[in-house]
Formats: C-alpha cells, sequence, structure tokens
C-alpha cells in the first residue's frame, strides 16, 4: 500500500491483519489523492487537510516528493485539528498522532506520512513488521514487479485492497502468482460524532482516536467480523 496521509480505520486494520506490510513508497506521485492529503470532521462536516508539495516533483515517485514549507501548512492542520476535536473527549490521544507535524527536519512526504504511521501502530498495538518498496531494489512494472516483491519476501498469501481487483484480473494475477489471494473488506462501524447529524464514513483515524480514544481504536479496527476472504473466480 501507498503511504497515505493520516489514513482511514480500514488501512490500519489491514496493516494489522498481516504479517508483513510493505509501503508502496516509489509509486508515482500523483495530485489530489491520499498520498498527501485525508478528511477530518469540522462542525459537523468532512473537511480536507492537504500537505502541499513543490512542483518540481509531480510525477515523482512519493519517496522523493518534499513537502512544500513555504506555506504554514503545519501550523494551519495543528489548529484545525485543535478547533474541530477541543471539545471531544479523547482531544489529547488525537494530538499526541500527529506531533511530529512540528518536526521541520521532516521534508519528504513519505518520510512525513510513515512518522504518523509508526506513531499509529505504536498505540494501536500493531506488531506488524513493515518495510519500504524503495529499499527493496526491485523493478518491473505493475503486477509483474508486485509478484517479483512476494518472491523475494517469501509471501504466501497476499491482501489486497478491492480497488486493485481489476487491475490484478486483467493482469491475471490468479494465474500467474503462486501466493494465494486475499481482499480486503473492511466496513466502517458507525460511531457517535460530535456535531454530525448523521454517520461520516471513511475519515481520517484521528476522528476515530478524538471520539473512542486509543483503546477505543484499537478496538474499533479489529472488528469481530473477519475483513479478508479468498477470491472466488468463476473457472470458464
Amino acid at each position: 500500500m501507498q503511504p497515505t496521509y493520516m489514513p482511514w480505520a480500514g488501512f490500519l486494520n489491514l496493516m494489522a491483519g498481516v504479517d508483513l506490510f510493505i509501503y508502496l513508497d516509489d509509486a508515482q506521485y500523483e495530485r489530489a489523492t491520499w498520498q498527501n492529503r485525508n478528511r477530518v470532521l469540522v462542525a459537523g462536516q468532512p473537511a480536507w487537510l492537504t500537505v502541499p508539495v513543490l512542483r518540481d516533483f509531480l510525477g515523482a515517485p512519493i519517496h522523493q516528493v518534499r513537502i512544500d514549507d513555504r506555506l504554514p501548512w503545519r501550523r494551519k492542520h495543528a489548529m484545525l485539528l485543535q478547533q474541530a476535536y477541543a471539545r471531544h473527549e479523547f482531544a489529547i490521544d488525537m494530538r499526541d498522532a500527529v506531533e511530529m507535524l512540528d518536526d521541520m527536519a521532516v521534508t519528504r512526504l513519505a518520510t512525513l506520512n510513515i512518522a504518523i504511521l509508526d506513531r499509529l501502530r505504536d498505540r494501536l498495538g500493531i506488531m506488524t513488521r513493515t518495510l519500504r518498496s524503495s529499499e527493496l531494489g526491485i523493478g518491473g512494472v505493475r503486477t509483474d514487479r508486485l509478484i517479483a516483491i512476494l518472491a523475494h519476501v517469501g509471501a504466501t498469501e497476499y491482501v489486497t485492497p478491492p480497488g486493485s481487483l481489476e487491475y490484478l484480473r486483467n493482469d491475471d494475477f490468479v494465474g500467474r502468482a503462486p501466493q494465494r489471494l486475499l481482499v480486503h473488506d473492511f466496513h466502517p462501524t458507525p460511531y457517535p460524532q460530535c456535531g454530525a447529524a448523521s454517520f461520516v464514513s471513511h475519515l481520517s483515524i484521528l476522528d476515530v482516536v478524538a471520539h473512542l480514544g486509543w483503546q477505543g481504536a484499537r478496538r474499533y479496527i479489529r472488528p469481530s467480523v473477519p475483513c479478508l476472504r479468498e477470491l472466488q473466480e468463476q473457472q470458464p
């Protein structure tokens, strides 16, 4: 999975449910994606938090993309989160998750995203081992590269989000790869959200933490209903 900015609960659920999680940090950077933005709840409505990046890096691998600190985005994100969740029961827990926003030494987007994820993993009790694809030295594109990475780490199963199924089918992953293919299927459970007329799903995990605290968020990303299913393809 690409390292995303303050990801949603499903991202953490997938990470908690595997033995090895690989950050695809050398995938191509794309504007206006989860790579550099996510949503939180402000006055009952979803609002975007976006990390600006230097335009020279558009189209470059994510791990090379530099943050544009000529803009006061760090202070704006911190202030918006403080104002949006100040009266929530677990506001302190939420602020704990994003303390590294103040670290001006973190200048690359992937480094920032992974640093936030490391804090989240620690607080949520996720012990899954992680690697960065940029450090593996494995070439290729799309499914060819995926199969090579799986072979490199000795994987026997591969978990995919539903959004990647189309290209895996088009590239005949099941027919080509020896690994068993599992589909990740996490459905967010509604929880009381302060100020919201109805439940707003797929927000950043920060919203879960602010409403439920670290202990509640630990339980939330580990529902009793299994979130993995084996792909059942129809045989010709």
